[in-house]
Formats: C-alpha cells, structure tokens, sequence
C-alpha cells in the first residue's frame, strides 16, 4: 500500500491497522449452512486492507473453472453495475455510481477512512448514470450492436421488466418506461411509481429490483444507512430491508427487515421462493459476520443491527432489543466474512455443464477489510429440493493480482440467450461471458 498518497495521519492509521488484526480461520470455515462464528475481535482501529484497482493488463482473462472458458464480452463500459437480459435476448447493463450528493455515513474514524477506501478500491468515479443496451443477436458472443439504452438516471442498479413496462431502480425512487419489444432506446420520461429510501446520507445506495411472478407486486432491496446503527435508528425507517410495492397503486411496505445490505434477488425455479444475498456488518473482526443468501419470508426480521446470523447479540448495538432478537432468523447459507456477495441467479440454461443446473450462481464483489482478502469471484452453490446442497465451488478467480491489486471486481450476473454466463466487472469495466470449454 502507498502510503504517500493519503496524510501522514490516515497512514499511521492504516499501517496499525494492518498489524493488529487479521483472520485466524480459513474463509471456507465462514461458508455454509452452519459456518463458524468466533468471538468478535473489537480494536479501535477498523481492519482496513483494501485491493487497490488497478484493471486488467491486455490480453489477461480471470481463471475459469475446469470446463469452463472466459472471454470478454464487452468492454470499456463505465462501472458496469447491474446485468439484466431481456426475453429477446437484449442484455441491459446498469453503469452506475453512488449519487455525487450522498455524504455516506459518518461514523468517527472508520467514516473518515471509509470514503478513502472505496476511492481506492475503484469505487470513486462518477456516475455515469445511464443503461446501455447490447444485442448479440447470432449468440456469437460478440454484441453486433451497443448502444444507450437510457440515460439521464439517477444512480441506476436493478431492472425488472413487465409486459411493456419497464422498471429502473433509481437510488431514490422505482421509475416506470414504456417499452416495446426490439427497442434499442427509450426517449420517453419515466413514470415516478414510489419514492425510495434515500436523503443526505443514502450510505448504501444501490436499489435492485425483481417482480413477481404475475407482475403485479414489485420488490426492492434497500441496504442500511450505517454500519450497526450508530448514526441513529431514525436514519434507518425501512433500510436494511426489502420492500414490496403495489405498481398500480404506487404503494409500499416493509416485507423483510433486519437485513444490513440485501442486494441479490431471485426465484427459485422450483419453490418459487424469493432468495437474496446480504452484505453483513464490519469492525469486529476479519472472521465476522459472514454474508449470507437466504430465503426471504414475508415479515421475517434477520437481525440487523441487534443479532447476526440468528440469534448472536451484537454488543455494540445500544439500548438492545431481546424482544427482536428472539425473533431473528437464521439465513440459509453463509458465503464468508466481507466477501461483499452481491448477484445471485439460479441457472436454468442448457449449455454450461449440467453440474451447473438448478444451482446459484453468486458474484463475490470483494473484500476491503478482511486480512487476507476475501471474495473477488464468482462461486456456484448446488441445490436439491430448494436448498443449498453441497459446497460452493469456484467458477471464476483471478480477479486479484499476486501483489493484491483489484484487476476486476465482479457483481452483476445475467445469462444470455444461448445459455452463456454473463458476469459484470465494474474495476475492468468489462463484461465477461463464460461458456463450456471447447
């Protein structure tokens, strides 16, 4: 780490905090249906060991599991977020950044030091604000046409289309667009249908969405305004949760709570059960608090900011809420501390191998205070009967250099008309597309 770029006190700081904390188990021991959960690790320094973004040198590729190839499918996006592919075989891609007026939370030192983090890690550069549109419409893997879909947005993430509705999740309100079948731009303004969490603060920005089978229930995933409510429960009214909104009657209310950070959000092909994947808390150690993938029950509470992974007290939290507590579901499969888990998507496609059927595909964004770095790449969690099965194996690595620099972060997950994995990389500003090996 380059010192010299931050000021003599940030880097005291940040050199002590890389000698006094690090993980004592293996990020596997954090991965399943039961994962370890050690003491908590309280310093007054936060873990900070960010993989500063470097991008990927020419020619260079992330590893591919055993039977798998990867190429790119486009490049020189601008922080290609969110990956949605419509019935056509259009694939939208959300490039997007935190809105230029959220101040993030603030909270003492570890505030201070996170909004040079996220610079650092590659999250700093202005929003783009816009959906660009890619057809690949020979299913080559090479896009014949590229092009801005939508613009004008304000901090962008998730998409759901609905007949001829088309629904953006804005960072402050879910927006309506007409849309018709082929359409390669969409000129006319979008429709406010509610507003979303949002406001000075707005820490964890990205909203996705997913509609429900019949289209006429909305869901939104809305992540916490601190890291353990230290900035004040009042600053948290319906975050850290998922929020079902009537489309026709632009009305909302809270389905699930108590999830920190819920970004993810599928159906499973088999139970139609709404899963999504949560980015847990931070600064009680390397080993703590998993993230996780969970099913999602309508009023279930998952902990935030009281108990994690169940019923596990967090101290910091004060006055403390036993009541809630005792209520505190336990999330189906944890996938490692910080790992920063972010799509998830259950494959149905016929082309990659058949180990890969009925299986979540997960994008693991990264680390930026664990040591050693966790996450930066993509896992595959087998199902039976509608619940994890098995392991995750590693489906692409390689996204950190030896040296532990970020040539990509991947976080956005869609699948293409012919059946190919589509993963975006908002370091590389590339979107990969990963197919059986030949």
């Amino acid at each position: 780490m380059h010192f010299a770029l931050y000021p003599a006190g940030l880097a005291g700081i940040l050199l002590l905090s890389a000698c006094t904390e690090s993980a004592k188990l293996p990020i596997e021991s954090g991965i399943g249906t039961e994962p370890q959960l050690p003491a908590p690790v309280r310093n007054l320094i936060p873990t900070v060991n960010i993989a500063p973004a470097q991008g990927w040198p020419e020619n260079a590729l992330p590893k591919s599991a055993s039977g798998l190839t990867v190429k790119a499918f486009a490049r020189g996006l601008d922080h290609p977020r969110w990956l949605y592919a419509l019935p056509n075989g259009d694939v939208l891609v959300a490039e997007s950044n935190r809105p230029a007026d959220a101040k993030g939370a603030k909270s003492g030192v570890a505030g201070w030091i996170s909004k040079i983090v996220m610079k650092r890690a590659g999250a700093g550069v202005p929003s783009a604000n816009r959906i660009t549109l890619l057809r690949d419409a020979d299913g080559d893997g090479v896009p014949e046409m590229r092009t801005v879909f939508l613009e004008g947005l304000n901090s962008p993430f998730g998409m759901a289309l609905v007949g001829n509705a088309l629904y953006v999740a804005n960072t402050d309100a879910l927006v309506r667009f007409p849309y018709q079948p082929g359409a390669t731009q969409i000129k006319e303004p979008g429709v406010k249908v509610a507003d979303l969490p949002a406001g000075r603060i707005n820490h964890h920005w990205t909203k996705n969405v997913i509609a429900s089978q019949d289209g006429s229930r909305l869901y939104v995933t809305v992540g916490s305004n601190s890291n353990v409510g230290e900035l004040g429960m009042e600053n948290e009214v319906n975050r850290a949760a998922i929020l079902e909104i009537d489309p026709a009657k632009g009305t909302s209310r809270l389905f699930a709570s108590g999830l920190r950070n819920p970004n993810g959000l599928a159906w499973h092909p088999q139970t139609g059960a709404l899963w999504t994947t949560v980015n847990e808390r931070d600064e009680i150690g390397s080993d703590l608090v998993p993230d996780y993938m969970t099913t999602v029950r309508d009023g279930g509470f998952y902990g935030w900011p009281y108990s994690y992974f169940g019923q596990n007290v967090d101290e910091r939290m004060k006055p403390s809420r036993p009541d809630l507590v005792a209520t505190a579901i336990v999330p189906d499969y944890a996938l490692g501390a910080h790992t920063a888990s972010f799509a998830i998507h259950f494959y149905e496609g016929k082309l990659l191998p058949q180990q890969y059927t009925g299986g979540a595909f997960v994008a693991q964004h990264g680390s930026w205070n664990r040591r050693p770095h966790s996450g930066y790449k993509v896992i595959h969690v087998p199902f039976k009967d509608g619940k994890p099965s098995g392991p995750a194996t590693d489906v692409l690595t390689g996204f950190l250099s030896d040296e532990g620099k970020a040539l990509g972060r991947p976080i956005g997950i869609a699948v293409d008309r012919t059946g190919a994995l589509l993963v975006s990389d908002d370091v590389g500003n590339i979107v990969w597309r990963v197919t059986p090996a030949p």
